[in-house]
């Protein structure tokens, strides 16, 4: 005979590594927003003046901002987790219909939006490292190559921004999946509404 576990059964949703990989990440990907906010809009930049060390900064903390999903790829549960993010099943399709439509959507350890969000954030980060190296060392690629780097990068920066500022958006909607991300638990009833295919995963596992 089966036993289902109660609703308020704590389920570990991330490792301590994760958490860090995360907190990490969202710090120096955060520095590295504020500061280009202060180079590129005057009004902030003459606030604070100093644009020399903001340029630093903002360089250190962008090529810094790989690094800990870097080293997160030492820990077997944030490798899973990339692996999950990483592959897209059956019950991905017709997700974001279904959640523009309010329809019950199944879905894994992560959703089809957490997938999308992670793919675009993830290559965004990647172009705007690439982009930056050039304008950092400017003398090693020709005029016309950091003009198209100049142009892909505030662009990128703005996409970077909007991707960002809708994950915080839709996060701060969901007091539960904070918790997880600050506690590593989230409570069975949670999973079941929001990642039945996971949490059904982790109950016959």
């Amino acid at each position: 005979m089966v036993t289902i576990p109660p609703d308020d059964t704590p389920l570990r949703r991330f490792t301590p590594a994760e958490r860090w990989i995360h907190r990490g990440t969202a710090a120096l990907l955060g520095t590295t927003m504020i500061t280009a906010a202060f180079l590129y809009l005057p009004g902030l930049g003459e606030i604070l003046g100093r644009r020399a060390l903001l340029v630093t900064v903002h360089e250190w903390s962008g090529v810094l901002a790989l690094i800990p999903v870097l080293a997160g790829l030492l820990s077997r549960a944030f490798r899973a987790d990339l692996a999950r993010l990483n592959r897209f099943g059956p019950h991905d399709r017709g997700w974001l219909r279904a959640t523009l439509r309010r329809l019950p959507r199944p879905a894994g350890k992560f959703n089809t939006g957490q997938k999308m969000y992670a793919a675009l954030a993830a290559g965004a980060v990647l172009v705007m490292t690439g982009t930056g190296l050039i304008l950092w060392f400017p003398h090693l690629t020709p005029l016309v190559t950091r003009i198209g780097a100049t142009f892909v990068h505030d662009w990128g920066a703005l996409l970077l921004g909007a991707l960002v500022a809708g994950h915080i958006w839709i996060a701060s909607n969901d007091p539960e999946a904070r918790a997880g991300l600050r506690t590593g638990f989230v409570s069975r009833s949670w999973a079941r509404h929001h990642h039945a295919l996971w949490e059904r995963e982790d109950h016959d596992g």
